[in-house]
């Protein structure tokens, strides 16, 4: 008898072997009627089926989000390339079950209807949640699966909430915005994890900025410094594509490095505040504290000036370093002040005094209430060109080199796809080094 915690194989394959014929079901849904399984409206008694796809930390997180987000909201699938993620997920979901609050929420059982059948693991198991039977999935696997993992679900006419970066290279944002087109004529949304564009504070703060608030934008500063992270070391029985997934923060090829994978938070606000992405940056960086091989070839610092449309330029800093000052905010500079989340100073000083929401939670509810309202939100386009910005801070502090947004969505040749999903290899690190890593 199986245990009550076990996982399914997305095909009944060994885990150790690449799942590479799993075929993605097509025939996108077209309207809100015709969501797979029970359409739902405000009625919380209806059912909104959420798959899980990346069950670590991040994922289980977005989860508990969403659950907190809309009672009609009940956790039906889950995915995740390790078969003990998915466990330790389901059985944190049993505890949910059981009476464990949800952000001060006690989940009613009934929510909770992940089985054995609808847990899968595997480099496809995400083809296997997007067939289970959901209308919304979560992606929260690591950045460089995102592209394909959001492609099968609007390609299966689910409706998405994609964590950020969608991508680790210019081929993979590129096809998040075709993605995206291929979603709004299929009338399904992609809301991405950038909660800063769904807190009061950040919203009512842009508004004001757009109106004038603190006069022509002339400067601006974006920040995301602090001490260091985790590392969940080598086991030896691991391959070293295990390793590399199991501590994916350090790996470009899955993580983007941190500018991507963290600081595109800040660096979506300040596209927000310009009304899109920079037209160049000029960038450095390195590594001092991560000089370790475990640390695979991520980089610690990043300093990136980028360059707007108007010749405005914007300092954007990050650095992950243990023991060192924290730093997270974003700040735009004008001629009649600055601002900053929830204030202003200068000529129209402001301070936010409205209600504090946890974005989060808000993200999703925003999400779900589109859907319902059958005007569904598609964040693609945005998250894809804020996620190309950081790329493009990334890629010149690599190489050293000053490098213009529109030729990274032109000419850009870089694809860090590796040659097979599978355990056992995994691409090879190299350190960059300015002025001989190449430019592709």
């Amino acid at each position: 008898m199986k245990s009550p915690h076990a996982v399914s194989s997305a095909t009944g394959l060994s885990r150790r072997t690449f799942l590479g014929n799993c075929a993605v079901l097509g025939g996108g849904l077209t309207l809100l009627s015709a969501l797979p399984g029970t359409a739902f409206a405000a009625n919380a008694s209806d059912r909104l089926k959420v798959g899980v796809v990346g069950c670590g930390g991040r994922g289980m997180g977005a989860t508990m989000d969403c659950l907190a987000a809309d009672p009609s909201v009940q956790i039906w699938a889950l995915g995740d390339v390790f078969p003990a993620a998915v466990s330790s997920a389901r059985q944190r979901l049993e505890k949910v079950k059981g009476g464990e609050p949800v952000h001060n929420q006690v989940i009613a059982p009934e929510r909770i209807a992940v089985t054995e059948e609808r847990c899968f693991s595997g480099f496809d198991a995400y083809k296997a949640v997007m067939r289970s039977g959901v209308d919304l999935v979560i992606l929260a696997a690591p950045p460089h699966f995102r592209p394909a993992h959001l492609e099968a679900a609007i390609e299966a006419g689910v409706h998405v909430f994609a964590e950020k970066p969608v991508a680790v290279d210019p081929a993979g944002a590129r096809k998040v915005i075709a993605i995206g087109e291929l979603a709004a004529q299929k009338k399904l949304a992609i809301v991405a994890g950038t909660q800063r564009r769904h807190d009061p504070r950040y919203i009512e703060t842009l508004n004001r900025v757009r109106e004038g608030a603190i006069g022509e934008l002339v400067g601006g500063q974006c920040y995301w410094m602090q001490g260091g992270l985790w590392h969940r070391g080598r086991k030896p029985e691991w391959s070293e594509m295990e390793y590399q997934l199991h501590n994916w923060l350090y790996f470009t090829w899955l993580s983007g490095d941190h500018i991507v994978e963290q600081h595109v938070h800040n660096i979506d606000v300040i596209n927000w505040a310009f009304g899109g992405p920079p037209v160049k940056a000029l960038g450095m960086g390195g590594r001092q504290s991560r000089t370790d091989p475990k640390y695979g070839d991520a980089w610690d610092h990043f300093s990136i000036e980028f360059e707007y449309a108007n010749g405005v330029r914007v300092q954007s800093m990050c650095r992950q370093a243990p023991g060192a000052s924290d730093r997270v905010n974003e700040r735009l500079v004008g001629t009649l002040g600055a601002a900053n989340a929830g204030n202003i100073t200068g000529k129209n000083a402001w301070q936010f005094r409205g209600e504090r929401k946890n974005s989060m939670i808000q993200e999703h509810k925003d999400l779900i209430d589109s859907i319902r309202a059958g005007a569904p939100l598609n964040h693609a386009k945005r998250i894809a060109e804020s996620t190309l910005t950081a790329i493009l801070g990334r890629m010149s502090a690599y190489t050293g080199k000053e490098i213009s947004f529109e030729w990274m969505m032109k000419a850009s040749k870089l694809d860090l796809t590796p040659a097979q999903y599978a355990f056992g290899d995994a691409p090879a690190v190299e350190i960059p080094v300015p002025g001989q890593t190449p430019l592709v």
